[in-house]
């Protein structure tokens, strides 16, 4: 028998309010250098603080800009090219050497390259983002169309369905569940490369933000914006799942999940 909503949450809030205790106790008895590690009440004082002011949100918008960007460029290249591969194992073949070259590559380890040909606009945040949520995206689809079931593909050729009318009725079914789990994990890592980017090239965003407030000695300030890049990382997570819930809603795994 699962756990009420409510108590669930409650065990979450007090696994959370334990943990800042914690910390609070470790930095006030000195086992943590206050220099670098100030009171979580300094730092979510803070944190408030910079929640209601503008700049916070602008340098948020600015993230959010590069993560959509990059993720939704991503998306248009890999899933298309995941349909072509999957759908056929002659052309899989022929692409396999490249993508097994090219897809162990680091994105981080082309930021040299990509500031030479983009500079340190817009542009090198979205190819950087594009490139690693690239091969996530492209594996998923390419597993979906394979994973239909011979028996609906067959029984759709019997009918005498088109290529089209099958791959809209029996391959795209299948697939979907695969793309949206691959958009789903494609958001954090297009989130994670975001804000890399800044941290190391500069562009404008919480990850340049950070590198700032830490420059200035603004300890309270800094981890106040690593927060912020957490909870925004949770909020697009959590997001992405809900609307996974809810396109998926006809699938057998979502019923089960709802009916624990």
């Amino acid at each position: 028998m699962s756990a009420r909503p409510g108590s669930d949450l409650g065990l979450k809030l007090a696994g959370i309010a334990v943990a800042l205790l914690l910390v609070e106790l470790c930095t006030r008895s000195g086992l943590l250098p206050e220099r670098w590690f100030p009171p979580s009440g300094e730092i979510y004082a803070e944190f408030f603080r910079l929640a209601g002011g503008r700049p916070l949100w602008v340098e948020v918008g600015r993230t959010l800009l590069g993560w959509a960007a990059g993720l939704g460029l991503g998306a248009v290249l890999a899933v298309p090219i995941g349909m072509v591969l999957g759908s056929s194992r002659t052309i899989f073949r022929l692409a396999r050497v490249v993508i097994e070259f090219c897809r162990p590559v680091p994105p981080v380890a082309l930021i040299p390259l990509t500031v030479l040909v983009y500079g340190t606009g817009l542009q090198a945040k979205v190819f950087l983002v594009a490139f690693a949520v690239f091969w996530p995206l492209l594996f998923q689809t390419i597993y979906g169309v394979q994973d239909v079931d011979p028996v609906a593909a067959d029984t759709a050729r019997s009918y005498g369905l088109g290529t089209f009318a099958r791959f809209r009725t029996v391959v795209l079914p299948s697939a979907t569940p695969y793309i949206a789990t691959g958009l789903r994990i494609a958001s954090s890592i297009a989130l994670i490369l975001t804000i890399t980017e800044e941290l190391v090239v500069g562009t404008p965003g919480l990850g340049r933000a950070i590198i700032v407030a830490q420059s200035a000695g603004g300890t309270a300030r800094m981890y106040a914006l690593i927060i912020t890049t957490g909870l925004l990382g949770w909020v697009l997570n959590a997001a992405f799942g809900a609307l996974e819930r809810r396109v998926l809603a006809w699938h057998p795994a979502q019923r089960q999940e709802v009916a624990r």
